[in-house]
């Protein structure tokens, strides 16, 4: 049966964000993750999570710019700051975002100051126990200019890096905008997998609203030895109950 866990960022958009916990633990969610922490009141998200008996599983490290030569220390001190934040909250996952291109500096140095970028952050995510979960976004649709499309380089990022802490994000969505050849992919890949999030093609909508075979797709990725957690980053297309419904039906 797959980990499952739902981010609060996309869905029950009209409460406030710190009411978003409740409504799907009611529907038997057992782990969440958001996006930034900065913005958060943690104080209120350890309450929420220890009343609703809810793991918190994945938050964004850093947004970036881990492309920027001038600013890659500032970037690096702020997922050690994250890591700090993730060990408080018992959350195993940081995603990393690289930030956009420039076209200032070649491609290839700039994913050279990534993969420096990340070694840097590496030993201080492996001390607490966290995972850096790095993530290509596509750029044909949701994220123009940002740096890393391509789910190959981001593998090749992670070898490069060759530590524990540092993996991939792979997001089912982004990767079939970009470049499909899901299972493909990440069956050839798994073990450089630290984190799956889930959404479908077009709309980026809950699972069985668009194109993807998702049980398919789950079950294959699964058989590969994939035994992380696959997200909910979706938006509902209707109800926001009914959306989390059809992501937990993926367990069954």
């Amino acid at each position: 049966m797959p980990a499952l866990s739902v981010c609060l960022e996309m869905l029950y958009t009209d409460r406030d964000f710190i009411d978003r916990f409740e409504p799907v633990a009611d529907l038997g969610a057992d782990a969440v993750e958001f996006w930034t922490w900065q913005d958060k009141d943690l104080d209120a998200v350890e309450r929420k999570l220890d009343a609703h008996d809810l793991d918190l599983v994945g938050m964004v490290g850093t947004e970036g710019p881990l492309t920027d030569p001038e600013r890659i220390d500032e970037t690096v001190a702020e997922i050690e700051r994250s890591v700090e934040v993730a060990t408080r909250l018992d959350c195993p996952t940081l995603f990393v975002l690289t930030g956009d291109e420039r076209d200032d500096i070649s491609r290839e140095r700039q994913r050279e100051l990534i993969t420096e970028g990340l070694a840097a952050a590496a030993p201080t995510a492996e001390s607490a126990g966290v995972t850096l979960v790095l993530e290509p976004l596509n750029t044909a649709v949701d994220h123009p200019g940002y740096f890393l499309e391509s789910a190959e380089e981001g593998f090749d990022i992670v070898r490069a890096v060759d530590s524990p802490a540092v993996e991939l994000l792979y997001d089912i969505y982004h990767q079939q905008v970009s470049e499909g050849n899901i299972i493909e992919t990440v069956t050839a890949n798994v073990e450089e997998i630290g984190h799956i999030h889930v959404a479908d093609v077009p709309g980026r909508y809950e699972p069985g609203t668009g194109e993807l075979n998702y049980p398919n797709v789950v079950e294959a990725i699964e058989d590969a030895g994939y035994s992380d957690y696959f997200g909910f980053e979706f938006r509902a297309k209707d109800d926001p109950d009914e959306a989390v419904r059809a992501g937990l039906s993926l367990r069954e």
